[in-house]
């Protein structure tokens, strides 16, 4: 099994900076994150034994995992800073 503990500033460091905006101004992205987060240090832990799971928990939380970093990835990708301004 793999243990590398997957965060997302590794896994997106281009995307650092807006991650951290979105994480202040945009409360679905705040929780998919933190979601990313708890699910990722609780399948960390099972890899590494410090809170054992079986094969078919742990494959389910990954799979968990990737579908969360794929909704997180979608809107780093098709954020539009301008739809943040107010109109004048």
């Amino acid at each position: 099994m793999s243990n590398t503990p997957h965060e997302l500033a590794v896994e997106f460091p281009e995307h650092v900076a807006l991650m951290r905006h979105l994480k202040e101004t945009d409360g679905h992205f705040a929780r998919l994150f933190e979601t990313y987060h708890e699910v990722n240090r609780a399948i960390h832990r099972a890899e590494t034994d410090v809170e054992p799971a079986d094969d078919f928990h742990i494959v389910e939380m990954r799979k968990k995992r990737m579908q969360l970093k794929d909704e997180i990835y979608g809107m780093l990708v098709h954020h539009e800073p301008e739809a943040e301004t107010p109109p004048v």
